[in-house]
C-alpha cells in the first residue's frame, strides 16, 4: 500500500487514510450504475419545464421563482432559443447512505472532487482493488465532456481544487490545459470549473457566458444557472406539479425519484388560504413550524443557489441541532430572504452507522463506526449515454450529522462487495 494512501494526503488537503476501498453491496452498485440516466432524464425535464413556464406555456412563477436573485443579463442568456439542450454533461448527486437506501441531498452540475476521486481510483487500483469505474473511469469521462485543446478556467472560489483538476486535466492529455481565472485570456473550448453567482469577480465570466452564445467559446457546463439551484429537489414535490413530473417522465423514473429525493418544500412566506396545510407538516403556515418542538423538527434548512453558502455544508441547518430560539431565527431568515435567495426545506433522512478500516496515528489499522457520503460522477458522452465515471465515499466519525470532507473524514473510492 504506498504511504500516501496511508497518511490520507493530496492535492494539499488532507484526511484519514484506508487501507481498502468503501464497500458496496450489488443491489447499491446497480441502482447506482442506473442512476445516472435518471438524473439526465430529470435534469432535461427541469430544463423543459423552465423553458415552458418562461415562454407562457407553463405558470410563470415557476421560472420567476427559479430567476429570484439573478442578474437580468444571466435570465435573458440563459432564456436564448440556442440554450434549449444544452445541459451540463457531468452530474454528481450527493447520496447519504440511510436505512432506507440513498438520500438524494444535492445534484451538482459543477462538481468539485473530480481530481480526487481520478487520482484515488488509480492509486486503490494500483494496490490491488477493483474500484467502481476503473483506474481511468473519472479520466475517462473527463475526456468525454472536453475536447482536445479545451481550457479548464479555475475561480479564485474554487482555488482549493486547483491541484486537483491541475491532475485530471494532466491525464486527460492531447493538449488540455488550466489556468486561474485571472491568468485567463481566450480558447475556443472552456471547461468552467466556478460558480454563476461568483461573475461579478471577474469580468471574463460574464464574457465566457456571452460568447458561448454568440459561438465565439464553446463553454461547458453551459450557462443554465436555473438548472444549478436546489430548488428542484423541492419544486418535485410540489403537489401542483405533479401531473406534470409524471407526463415528462417514465412512471419507473418518477418512482425511483420518489425513493432517492426527501420530501422538500419551498420556504415561500405567500399565506396559505385558510384551509389549506403545507402537505406532510399539516400545519397553516411557517410561523407554526417555527415553533416545532426538537422532535418536530427532524428537517433540513437550506439555501437553493447562486450564494456563496449554497455549496459544501455551508447554508445547511439541521433542525434537530438547533436550539429552539436558532430555529426560529433561521427559517425567519429564510422566510425574509424569499425574494433575493430562496430556500428549501426537507425531511431529515437519518444515516446507518457502518464501520470501516482507518488507520491510526501508529499506521495500525482499527474498525471505526461512520457515516456515508457517496457522490459518484455520471458523464454524458456525444451519444446522449450517461455512464458512471467512479464514485467518492465521504465517511465521518457516527457522531457527525454533516457529512463533507473534513480533516477527520476518510475519502475512499468504491467497489462492489
Amino acid at each position: 500500500m504506498k504511504m500516501s494512501l496511508v497518511k490520507g494526503e493530496q492535492f494539499g488537503r488532507r484526511w484519514q487514510g484506508s487501507p481498502q476501498p468503501f464497500v458496496l453491496t450489488k443491489g447499491e452498485v446497480r441502482s447506482l450504475r442506473g442512476m445516472g440516466h435518471v438524473l439526465a432524464r430529470f435534469q432535461q425535464s427541469c430544463d423543459e419545464v423552465y423553458r415552458r413556464s418562461a415562454a407562457g406555456s407553463l405558470p410563470p412563477w415557476i421560472a420567476e421563482l427559479l430567476d429570484t436573485g439573478k442578474p437580468t443579463w444571466m435570465v435573458e442568456l440563459q432564456r436564448e432559443a440556442g440554450r434549449q439542450g444544452q445541459l451540463p454533461r457531468v452530474i454528481r448527486p450527493d447520496l447519504m447512505l440511510g436505512e432506507r437506501g440513498f438520500s438524494l441531498t444535492e445534484l451538482d452540475s459543477v462538481p468539485g472532487g473530480m481530481g480526487l476521486t481520478a487520482w484515488l481510483a488509480k492509486a486503490y487500483t494500483e494496490a490491488g482493488f477493483e474500484v467502481l469505474g476503473g483506474a481511468e473511469g473519472m479520466v475517462e469521462g473527463f475526456r468525454q465532456i472536453t475536447a482536445p485543446g479545451n481550457v479548464t478556467v479555475v475561480s479564485e472560489e474554487a482555488g482549493d481544487y486547483f491541484e486537483e483538476m491541475a491532475w485530471l486535466v494532466e491525464a486527460a492529455g492531447d493538449g488540455r490545459g488550466i489556468v486561474k481565472a485571472e491568468d485567463f485570456e481566450q480558447a475556443d473550448e472552456v471547461y468552467r470549473f466556478f460558480e454563476w453567482f461568483d461573475w461579478e469577480s471577474m469580468e471574463v465570466f460574464r464574457r465566457l457566458a456571452e460568447d458561448s452564445v454568440n459561438g465565439g467559446v464553446v463553454l461547458a457546463p453551459p450557462c443554465v444557472p436555473h438548472l444549478e439551484d436546489k430548488l428542484w429537489l423541492s419544486l418535485f414535490w410540489t403537489p401542483a406539479l405533479k401531473p406534470l413530473w409524471q407526463s415528462l417522465l417514465r412512471g419507473s423514473h418518477v418512482q425511483r425519484l420518489r425513493e432517492w429525493i426527501p420530501f422538500g418544500w419551498v420556504v415561500d412566506p405567500e399565506p396559505l388560504p385558510p384551509q389549506a396545510a403545507l402537505p406532510r407538516l399539516g400545519v397553516h403556515g411557517w410561523e407554526e413550524v417555527a415553533g416545532f418542538s426538537q422532535k418536530e423538527r427532524q428537517l433540513v434548512l437550506k439555501i437553493s443557489g447562486f450564494h456563496e453558502t449554497a455549496w459544501g455544508s455551508r447554508g445547511v441547518y439541521i433542525g434537530h441541532d438547533l436550539s429552539a430560539d436558532e430555529w426560529k431565527s433561521q427559517l425567519g431568515k429564510a422566510l425574509d430572504d424569499f425574494s433575493q435567495q430562496p430556500w428549501i426545506l426537507q425531511e431529515f433522512r437519518e444515516t446507518r452507522l457502518v464501520e470501516h478500516p482507518v488507520y491510526d496515528a501508529d499506521g495500525e489499522v482499527m474498525l471505526m463506526p461512520m457515516r456515508a457520503r457517496l457522490c459518484p460522477y455520471y458523464f454524458t458522452d456525444a451519444r446522449g449515454q450517461t455512464e458512471l465515471g467512479g464514485c467518492l465515499a465521504t465517511l465521518v466519525p457516527a457522531d457527525k450529522k454533516k457529512i463533507h470532507g473534513m480533516n477527520d473524514a476518510v475519502l475512499v473510492p468504491c467497489m462492489e462487495g
